[in-house]
């Protein structure tokens, strides 16, 4: 009995002791989390020490001489564009189609070249713009529809800012022979031959001021100016009364005049471009109702890189021409191809 409590009591020392060892131990272990961040950064910084070593190796920088090749530039002063433009239309009907109608073939075509040449203070522009088209009604025959040759050259030097001083030579006619149709009743059509190739003619020398503010606006103000006008088929004499205001005896009539001239040509909205030219004439020495005012329009709007739609149009007051103010319209579909 003795020894049974004697075992007893060893086993419970033995487990107060245990016990009393956990509790310390578990002390120690908070102290050891209580160390301050102080003791923390004094660990890490020398736990550096322990690092794997690396070779630092120093850099050096030396010159060294690298051939260079001139580059072969050359400044091209010269602005080419060509414009090449084709529009054709066709009708066709039945002899028994109820609405009526007549069949028709129209073809017209339009070629521009221009070209610049911008070395400051000098300029030098020159445009050619040939436009002809043609139409076959049953029955009528061919009849115009468009015709014109025009070519426009101006060489500039630079006085200030927007200010130049200029010299301009101008050639305008046609290639065809131009008819007026009066029709006689019956169904009779006269044909009056009133026009062709130099008949009229008129070529244009002008020295003066330009004002050029912008890229897409020009404004001639020709003080001296040339006008000869040509009449080289006296036939046209017969329905053209006034012969374009040349002497029947002669082939040819001189005026001296103020010319102004003036040039509108941009893009006004996306894929629609206007070009407009204004050129008003002034004869010294005559009456105010010889004063030629002649307006020239193009609006053009694109609806691929090859077709485009375009309206044209001319407004003349010319009384060596005729006594009425003139006019013509057109609009086509078709291609127009510029390069570049």
């Amino acid at each position: 009995m003795i020894k049974t409590r004697l075992g007893v009591l060893l086993l419970v020392s033995i487990t107060f002791g245990i016990s009393a060892k956990a509790q310390q131990t578990d002390t120690l272990k908070r102290d050891t989390v209580k160390i301050d961040t102080a003791q923390i950064n004094k660990l890490r910084i020398d736990s550096r020490k322990n690092a794997v070593p690396t070779r630092v190796r120093p850099v050096q920088i030396q010159r060294a001489q690298v051939p260079l090749t001139m580059l072969d530039y050359k400044v091209n002063y010269w602005k080419k564009v060509i414009t090449f433009g084709l529009n054709f239309s066709q009708s066709a009907f039945s002899s028994n189609y109820s609405a009526g109608g007549v069949n028709a073939v129209a073809l017209g075509s339009n070629f521009i070249y221009h070209t610049e040449y911008n070395k400051a203070p000098f300029s030098y522009v020159s445009e050619l713009n040939l436009l002809y088209g043609v139409s076959k009604n049953k029955g009528q025959g061919k009849r115009k529809t468009n015709d014109r040759i025009f070519f426009d050259n101006k060489i500039a030097s630079q006085l200030s800012k927007n200010w130049y001083i200029f010299g301009s030579l101008t050639f305008e006619s046609q290639f065809d022979k131009g008819f007026n149709y009066v029709d006689m009743g019956n169904g009779v059509i006269d044909a009056q031959y009133i026009s062709n190739f130099m008949s009229p003619g008129y070529l244009t020398e002008s020295v003066g001021f330009e004002y050029k503010p912008t890229n897409y606006f020009d404004l001639r103000l020709g003080t001296g100016t040339a006008k000869q006008t040509f009449v080289l088929d006296h036939d046209i004499h017969r329905f053209q009364v006034d012969n374009y205001g040349v002497d029947t005896l002669k082939t040819v009539k001189n005026d001296l005049a103020f010319q102004m001239v003036a040039l509108f040509d941009k893009d006004i909205m996306k894929n629609i471009h206007l070009n407009t030219r204004y050129a008003l004439f002034i004869p010294y020495g005559q009456e105010l109702k010889y004063i030629t005012h002649r307006v020239d329009m193009v609006l053009s709007a694109r609806v691929n890189r090859l077709i485009n739609v375009t309206v044209n149009g001319t407004l003349l007051y010319d009384k060596h021409t005729s006594a009425d103010a003139q006019a013509t319209e057109g609009l086509a579909l078709g291609m127009l191809y510029r390069f570049p």
